[in-house]
């Protein structure tokens, strides 16, 4: 029986210690929010947490993951999608189709978390992830409502806190 902590519960399942971390969670966990894209770690579909670090889900095989490494998935971003980046993405309506999305959502918290503040090319550098559809210019608006949305009204781990002064919550 092998075990994870995702999303802040120990997991237990039985895979194949060269299972993709993706398939687990997947297949195994039922986490579906995290997409498979190309299956070689370019487009970041997968992308989800490990101790807070953005990782290519599909290409982590299990084994490389320890019990006590923290994988956080993008239904444990926010447990009711009030992460800034969260919030940022549905005031600015960035999905298109949508399937890249949550590796996306997950590459800019794991960047914000870092760098608060990221400037354009720290930006460039840090979101690699495809959108087929195109959704960049979109993206970048919503990573710089994030940086202006941040502050005391969120927690530690971007959940809202109180409604910012004439919005609705």
């Amino acid at each position: 029986m092998n075990k994870l902590n995702v999303n802040g519960e120990e997991m237990e399942f039985i895979a194949d210690p060269d299972t993709p971390l993706l398939w687990v969670l997947r297949e195994q966990l039922g986490l579906t929010g995290t997409k498979y894209g190309c299956g070689v770690a370019q487009c970041g579909a997968c992308t989800v947490h490990i101790d807070g670090a953005p990782v290519r889900s599909c290409v982590v095989p299990l084994s490389a993951v320890q019990e006590t490494q923290a994988v956080v998935t993008i239904e444990g971003l926010s447990r009711n999608g009030t992460h800034l980046v969260q919030r940022a993405w549905r005031t600015l309506d960035v999905p298109q189709c949508g399937y890249c999305q949550s590796g996306m959502i997950m590459a800019v918290a794991a960047l914000l978390r870092t760098k608060p503040r990221p400037t354009e090319a720290d930006i460039d550098a840090a979101i690699t992830n495809i959108c087929r559809c195109g959704t960049y210019q979109r993206v970048k608006a919503a990573i710089g409502l994030a940086v202006r949305s941040s502050g005391p009204r969120t927690g530690e781990a971007g959940e809202l806190l109180e409604p910012a002064q004439g919005s609705a919550a």
